[in-house]
């Protein structure tokens, strides 16, 4: 948490909110948070322009011009928009970015596993190259023959396997117990052992389910709100995740949780056999 779904549906309040807004000071409250040079990183943004807001897989990106912030939420990362003087005080306010026109923008981050990092716009291709990070879950864009290709040739469960992201980008825990309930694929099932018909539902559910995601602005699960500070609506359109010992809208079953990679899972032990 959050997914693609909710970094998408930050990215677009956002958007909203900070583009074309001019970043006039920079404070770091965790010095850790900055993963490349603090000080070039805090000299670089001050006086610079929010031109756009983008996202790549999890990562949302402010860009600047020629370079552009990369910020990866991880766990419980979150961006807040208050009025300069109305800032509440709140350990788990890591930076601060004073923008014009009296207004704040602020990280916070609970977990503190969160991430910021300056990278040249122009570099932006080599940087997701480098960490491998698969195709955006778009038609045009996810192509099947190869996602059926690296299915196919792994060994892994299927589960942890579509949480790597260099097979597809912003699928996470949530949302693979999801995709795998609606293909009826067991979280545990190797991921060679599939048929032909099964990864195409794979393919064709990742896609759907993300999209329903976007649409619905994200699941709102424990901490998540968006930059707006509203709730999404995807956790009423969930069938497995966190309805452990409620029955499969699909058979009756009642859904159970195992561990799979040291994640928990949620799946129907009717729908989706391990065989």
């Amino acid at each position: 948490m959050p997914e693609l779904p909710e970094v998408e549906t930050v990215r677009r309040g956002l958007e909203r909110l900070v583009v074309g807004r001019r970043i006039e000071r920079v404070r770091i409250r965790y010095p850790r948070l900055v993963v490349t040079d603090r000080d070039e990183f805090v000299a670089s943004l001050t006086g610079a322009t929010i031109e756009q807001m983008g996202r790549r897989g999890k990562y949302l990106l402010f860009g600047l011009g020629q370079m552009t912030m990369v910020s990866h939420l991880r766990m419980e990362g979150k961006w807040l928009l208050f009025p300069s003087d109305q800032i509440p005080d709140n350990k788990h306010f890591h930076a601060f970015f004073d923008l014009d026109g009296n207004e704040t923008l602020v990280y916070q981050d609970v977990r503190k596993f969160g991430t910021l990092e300056l990278v040249k716009t122009a570099d932006l291709l080599g940087y997701f190259t480098k960490k491998k990070l698969g195709p955006e879950p778009e038609k045009g864009v996810f192509a099947y023959a190869s996602f059926e290709r690296a299915v196919a040739a792994s060994k892994k469960p299927i589960k942890p396997l579509l949480l790597d992201q260099s097979l597809v980008a912003g699928l996470g825990n949530i949302y693979v117990d999801e995709v795998l309930w609606a293909a009826k694929v067991h979280p545990e099932r190797v991921a060679s052992s599939l048929k032909k018909a099964e990864i195409k539902r794979l393919h064709h559910e990742t896609i759907r389910i993300l999209q329903l995601g976007i649409e619905k602005g994200g699941s709102t699960i424990r901490t998540y709100r968006n930059a707006l500070g509203m709730d999404g609506t995807m956790q009423e359109y969930l069938q497995v995740y966190g309805k452990t010992g409620q029955p499969c809208a699909r058979c009756g079953r009642d859904i159970v949780k195992i561990k799979v990679a040291g994640r928990g899972s949620h799946f129907c032990p009717r729908c989706q056999k391990r065989l």
